[in-house]
């Protein structure tokens, strides 16, 4: 077994065997800037977007990415689009209305609100752009050139022979100073959910488009961070996007692999960083190595279905009306999108339509990564703590996609456990209507396709709880996604102990108090 077994392992007993360093204090005053900085360097405008189809209209799917759709949907994922200071229960309220401190609304969620994940578009030919390297500015929105020229083929040897070829790609990188400083050793764990987060944002909002979000995990991740200039132990490369760009040339045979990337290949721009103080923390650096990409490990497609979700367990189903339509699409519900914060309110129950969309959603959420089959078993279970849902005994039930059911699992009303179990002061979760947790066999992903498998682990998980923040706001519910509670416990609780469900997420759905004291002002 790899050193991602044992920080696995360390992430699920964290509520009882503190990480190390155990004592660490995050310096506020000096934390990293919220994006990577590149001083000097040309950022250029991107266009608005089109509006999003309308299919009653005869609106048809686009043709492949073009410079307005991919503008629109890094703006509606990373860009900054509004401000917000509504009064919540969240530390961080005294500190917002200043505006060094202010917080920004973006479509896709982060742990924290760090927003740590670096998008670089490597345009080759046949796009709009100078052939070049380019790094997204999610608070311009804008791009900064950071190279000159097409390395679309270095990209493409660094994915392998196997890999997707395209002329266009998105690169995800993660700069784990802009998270550690506050989650040190917790990071990798927090950040690679951040990704499977964006990911997934990016999926939904090409659908109505037509368009298909592929994302590659495994590739030469070295390779690809001396492409874009950065320390590999510093930085890491968790993900590689191909772009299907309307009218765009075939890409070709696959290029001659050489055994190290050109010399003249690569960024020579360096991130500005603010933080005078820049700490390292050795378990961060152990699981970051441990879990780094080489195409040449690249899992067969269907290599998890070792790792596929159990059968449901419970009692026998207990039937879940057809899950309500949204009223609203998806690029409104991003913009809607945010955290709840201690706002819900258990004298609203929910609908059972609505609690029925949030699941058939979440159960249909995947990472979509090659590792995995189109139509293969899915690697995530659901379980739902149910208090306030109309026509649905309180207690805890699994829920069964195929049945479209829920299954009684502990009868009666799970709020004092949940709250017990909570570390923060920031949600009182039995006023929460449901509290759905994401289950995944870490211990199963990792013996079927090895330590780069926990950074497929974060990005489904990470991606279930994007579905579930945007289905909540398309069904105008309110929302909140939590990784400070006791995880051994709900292992406990559920009846999990002596299997390889790991339950990494709690969700918490409700509708919020009316008529909250608030200030939001949009921007974009």
């Amino acid at each position: 077994m790899g050193y991602a077994h044992d920080y696995a392992d360390a992430i699920m007993h964290r509520g009882r065997v503190p990480m190390e360093p155990a004592d660490f204090v995050p310096d506020w005053a000096d934390r990293p800037r919220k994006a990577k900085f590149y001083p000097g360097a040309e950022t250029l405008p991107l266009p608005l977007c089109p509006p999003e189809p309308d299919p009653a209209s005869g609106d048809g799917p686009a043709g492949g990415f073009t410079l307005p759709l991919l503008s629109g949907m890094l703006q509606d994922s990373y860009g900054l689009t509004g401000r917000r200071l509504g009064v919540q229960a969240n530390t961080d309220l005294a500190a917002l209305p200043h505006y060094t401190q202010a917080n920004w609304s973006r479509g896709t969620a982060s742990g924290g609100g760090l927003y740590p994940v670096g998008v670089h578009w490597a345009a080759g030919a046949g796009g709009p752009l100078t052939p070049g390297l380019y790094h997204y500015a999610p608070h311009q929105h804008g791009l900064r050139r950071l190279l000159a020229g097409d390395v679309t083929g270095e990209i493409r040897r660094a994915l392998g022979p196997d890999g997707p070829a395209a002329t266009q790609y998105l690169v995800l990188g993660v700069k784990y100073w802009q998270n550690a400083f506050k989650y040190n050793s917790f990071s990798f764990h927090a950040v690679s959910m951040d990704v499977g987060a964006l990911l997934q944002t990016w999926r939904l909002w090409a659908r109505p488009h037509g368009l298909r979000i592929a994302p590659a995990l495994w590739f030469d991740e070295e390779r690809l961070a001396g492409l874009l200039g950065v320390a590999p132990e510093e930085e890491g490369i968790f993900a590689v996007v191909p772009l299907e760009w309307a009218g765009a040339p075939d890409p070709g045979p696959a290029p001659v692999r050489s055994p190290a990337p050109s010399p003249s290949a690569g960024v020579r721009r360096r991130d500005a960083e603010r933080s005078r103080t820049v700490l390292a923390f050795e378990t961060l650096r152990r699981v970051h190595q441990a879990t780094l990409g080489r195409a040449a490990d690249r899992p067969a497609a269907g290599a998890l279905d070792a790792a596929a979700a159990f059968a449901v367990r419970g009692a026998d189903p207990v039937a879940l009306p057809a899950p309500a339509s949204a009223p609203v699409g998806v690029r409104q519900a991003l913009r809607a999108r945010r955290s709840s914060f201690g706002r819900f309110d258990a004298t609203r129950p929910v609908a059972a339509e609505q609690l029925a969309a949030v699941l058939a959603d979440c159960a249909a959420t995947a990472p979509g990564s090659e590792a995995e089959r189109p139509d293969g078993p899915r690697l995530t279970s659901l379980y739902a703590f149910v208090s306030h849902v109309e026509g649905v005994a309180a207690g805890t039930y699994a829920y069964d996609p195929a049945a479209h059911a829920l299954r009684l699992v502990v009868p009666g009303p799970p709020g004092p456990f949940l709250q017990r179990n909570y570390f923060l002061s920031n949600y009182n979760l039995e006023q929460a209507a449901a509290v759905i947790v994401p289950t995944v066999r870490t211990t199963a992903v990792l013996d079927a396709v090895g330590d780069r498998g926990y950074r497929l682990v974060g990005a489904a998980v990470g991606a279930v709880a994007q579905t579930f923040y945007t289905t909540a706001a398309a069904h105008g519910l309110g929302a909140g996604v939590a990784l400070g509670f006791d995880n051994i416990s709900y292992v406990e609780e559920l009846g999990l102990a002596g299997t390889d469900e790991a339950p990494l997420l709690i969700m918490m759905l409700g509708h919020e108090r009316q008529r909250p004291a608030d200030f939001r002002h949009e921007i974009a």
